[in-house]
Parts: C-alpha cells; sequence; structure tokens
C-alpha cells in the first residue's frame, strides 16, 4: 500500500507539481539532491563547485509554484558553504523553515524531523553536531534521549517516507483547497437526484475525508446519477446500471462506471465509441478490466496520458 502510495505522489508531482512542464522526481533522492540553484559538493580530497544550471528545480521552487508563496528567508539562487558542516546546518535549517511553513498553512508533520529529509551523510554530521562527538562508532553509546540515531537502511526508510508525507500535506494544503464548490450547488432537475442522501460538506462531518473531497465526491454523485442513463441506453453489455451512493475513492469506484460517468459528461462523443462496451453490471475481475482498459483508452483518446494504470 505504502509503495503505491509513494509512486502515485511521485507520478502527480513529476506532471503537475512544476511551473514549465512536466519534472521527473524521486522520492527521496532527487528531492534530497537538488536543494539549491548552485550547489556546493565536497569530499575528503577536495572542495569545489558544481554549477547545476539555472533550470535545476529545487522543493522551493514547488512550493512557490503551488503556494504562490516564498519560504521566509530562503532564495533557490543562494549558494550552499564550502564547508560541508556548515552546508549540513544550512540544509537543516532551510528544512526547518519548510516544515514550519507547511505546518502555519494546515499540514499535520508532528512525525516529520529536519533530519529526515537530509542525505545520511548529512544525517550523521548533525548527529555528531547535537551530541558533540566526532566519532561516528560510537553513536550508539550517547545517552542523550532527543536524538533519533538510525542506521543507513532504517534511515532511507524514515527519509523515504518523510518525503512522501511532506509532498502529501503539500497537495492537501496547495491543491486540494482550490476545489470550488460553487457548481456542485446545481440543482439537476431529475426527480431521482432529489431522493438521493446528500454528503454533508460541514468540516466536523467526517473524520476521514476534507470539506474539498467531500465536494469531489458530491460531484461525481451527480454525474453519474445525472448521466448513466444517458451513458447506458444503448449498451452492448447489459442494462442501465442501478442508482448508487458514491461515499469514497476506491470501493466505488473499481468499476470503471463512476469515472466513465464524469468524462462522458464533458465528452459525450467518447459514449459510442467507448462507453457503451463497458459492462453495467460487472461481477467477475475480467469484466472490472475490461470496463477499466476502455476507460483508459478513452482518456488516451482525448489526450488525458497522466500515467494512470488499468
Amino acid at each position: 500500500f505504502f509503495q503505491k502510495t509513494l509512486t502515485a505522489v511521485k507520478n502527480w508531482f513529476t506532471l503537475f507539481g512544476w511551473s514549465k512542464g512536466q519534472n521527473p522526481i524521486s522520492i527521496p533522492y532527487s528531492l534530497r539532491r537538488d536543494v539549491c540553484k548552485v550547489q556546493m559538493s565536497s569530499s575528503q580530497e577536495t572542495a569545489f563547485k558544481q554549477n547545476l544550471g539555472k533550470d535545476t528545480k529545487t522543493v522551493y521552487d514547488m512550493v512557490f509554484h503551488l503556494s504562490g508563496q516564498l519560504l521566509p528567508g530562503i532564495t533557490t539562487s543562494k549558494s550552499l558553504p564550502l564547508d560541508p558542516v556548515e552546508q549540513m546546518l544550512q540544509l537543516h535549517w532551510q528544512y526547518s523553515v519548510l516544515l514550519s511553513f507547511l505546518k502555519s498553512q494546515g499540514a499535520y508533520l508532528p512525525h516529520v524531523m529536519p533530519e529526515f529529509l537530509l542525505e545520511y551523510d548529512d544525517y550523521l554530521k548533525w548527529i555528531q553536531d547535537e551530541s558533540g562527538q566526532t566519532d561516528v562508532k560510537n553513536l550508539d553509546t550517547l545517552s542523550n534521549n532527543h536524538l533519533f540515531i538510525l542506521e543507513d537502511s532504517m534511515f532511507e526508510r524514515m527519509s523515504k517516507r518523510a518525503w512522501t508525507d511532506v509532498l502529501l500535506q503539500i497537495y492537501k494544503v496547495f491543491v486540494l483547497p482550490r476545489v470550488s464548490s460553487c457548481n456542485s450547488t446545481e440543482q439537476f432537475s431529475l426527480e431521482s437526484m432529489q431522493k438521493m442522501p446528500r454528503i454533508n460538506s460541514e468540516p466536523l462531518s467526517s473524520n476521514i475525508y476534507s470539506p474539498y473531497e467531500r465536494t469531489i465526491l458530491t460531484w461525481l454523485n451527480k454525474h453519474y446519477e445525472k448521466n448513466r442513463k444517458a451513458v447506458w441506453k444503448d449498451c452492448q453489455k447489459g442494462g442501465v446500471p442501478p442508482m448508487r451512493w458514491i461515499v469514497n475513492f476506491d470501493q466505488d469506484l473499481l468499476d470503471g462506471l463512476v469515472l466513465a460517468s464524469q468524462l462522458a459528461a464533458y465528452c459525450p462523443y467518447l459514449i459510442a465509441t467507448h462507453f457503451v462496451r463497458m459492462y453495467t453490471n460487472p461481477r467477475t475481475h475480467e469484466q472490472f478490466l475490461h470496463n477499466c482498459l476502455i476507460f483508459v483508452d478513452a482518456m488516451h483518446a482525448v489526450s488525458l496520458a497522466i500515467d494512470i494504470k488499468v
């Protein structure tokens, strides 16, 4: 489940997280690596300046693109210090500012520490700096209770989870609130719509979905009920599908019918070429797959190529 979530997050932010088109990312590697326009890199032998170019995109560019706000005190054109310890401290401070900014916008990230967003080598430098020790091998003997001392593999798992949660919260506070409820109040003149249960949009009415997500559920319900008879009146594999109440984003969408009714509302010409071939009462895995193949093919037909897998 976590891997599927990570893949979905990576795909969405690759496609929509940046200005001027797509920017492939890897979680957490590219996000940790691309920290500024001009980055200082060092090794045991020498320290050198690596110019990543004007087109390098950082997580701060992403936040600015999605929120329209600059993080206080952070400019992406500023280079990092040459000294490895000062470089690590600068990065730790920048991630602290990022987390504080997201929390001020409503993000829920009490479990994400700035050090989890660092590279592992920088994480070790941070532990040493916090503990006052210079020998990494003796870190496990520390009695400092507020330090999280993680081995390489455990740290990478923690960092991947931390970055995924940061991106999910960025989506929650900057993308979901764009959902407008103005059109969801339209009253369809269908008698059946008047009989359908309503989804309460009050903030405290659900401990699972936000008001914006419930607005989307309302939109799904109204389009499905409005269009199901028109879309499948001439269906080749069953009659008109029955009325349903759509209350979640997983089980209620599995058969492809609800999603197809949304697409048909905006592209009715797809009904005759695609949607009439769907099973309106699917019962087997093969029939579910058949419906979803048709839906994804319909998306490609109207250039909605956003890497959705069947």
